[in-house]
């Protein structure tokens, strides 16, 4: 099932299923819990994230060639970082290039979402992904002055400005993704293909994510779990390429759809 959190035509939020035709039904229930599609349509005023986050846990250097291009060595563990969930961004919503904070060097990263859906703390590896709800897409994006140099060495500052963490447009339930570590994941700014790989390439896979996550560690329902991005980001290459006001950036992952979000500076 394709889930989306959409508002509808009266002002009200629901949870609905997302049709192959794009037709919008409404669930009944918790998407925690238990729930059902009731089978109403519903008039999609406004798509919104599909989940409003308990927490962001986020993971650095998740992929080999983008560990390589950056000139950075395979960590022996997965490298967390997190996000406020004030962070996040509706698909069509833009992402705020900060003006209070200046920052010239605002850089997107298409990264695989898992939001999971009970509650875990020391789960194994094997069983990992029995706790999952499904995934989406999301932009881990990053303010790369701000991550390297202005913030006494951690990565929070230039992680955590409002709307860096677009998510959507829909959330695919597990059952349509045997296998999260198989899908082809790319970024497009302004139609031009960024990135452009397969979520294979993670040193940590998704169950091995989990598992470190969950070590001595409650994860709640509504945990989002940014897992890295691939190769191909703006501050690696020559010249470097960063985001600027009027740009367009799409991503798109297999089984889930594209995310798109314009880009726009932040009002002063």
């Amino acid at each position: 099932m394709k889930l989306v959190r959409v508002i509808d035509e009266q002002g009200s939020t629901h949870y609905g299923s997302q049709g192959k035709d794009g037709t919008t039904t409404r669930i009944e229930g918790c998407i925690f819990g238990e729930y059902s599609d009731t089978g109403e349509v519903i008039t999609v005023a406004k798509l919104l994230a599909p989940v409003q986050p308990a927490a962001i846990l986020c993971i650095g250097l998740n992929y080999r060639k983008h560990a390589e291009e950056g000139g950075a060595a395979i960590p022996e563990h997965p490298v967390l970082f997190m996000k406020m969930p004030s962070t996040v961004q509706n698909p069509g919503d833009a992402i705020l290039l900060p003006k209070q904070l200046a920052s010239t060097q605002v850089d997107y990263e298409c990264e695989l979402a898992v939001i999971i859906g009970k509650e875990c703390k020391n789960v194994s590896r094997e069983n990992a992904l029995e706790y999952v709800l499904g995934y989406t897409c999301a932009n881990d994006v990053s303010a790369r002055d701000w991550q390297r140099n202005g913030g006494g060495g951690q990565w929070c500052r230039g992680k955590t400005f409002d709307t860096f963490c677009p998510l959507g447009p829909v959330l695919t339930t597990a059952d349509e993704i045997v296998n999260p570590n198989a899908l082809t994941i790319k970024t497009e700014l302004n139609g031009e293909v960024m990135q452009d790989w397969n979520t294979d390439d993670m040193i940590f896979d998704v169950p091995a994510l989990i598992a470190f996550l969950s070590g001595s560690t409650k994860l709640v329902p509504g945990t989002v779990i940014l897992t890295g991005t691939p190769h191909g980001v703006g501050f690696a290459r020559k010249p470097p390429v960063f985001l600027k006001d009027g740009d367009e950036v799409t991503i798109e992952i297999e089984a889930i759809g594209r995310l798109t979000n314009p880009v726009q500076d932040e009002a002063t």
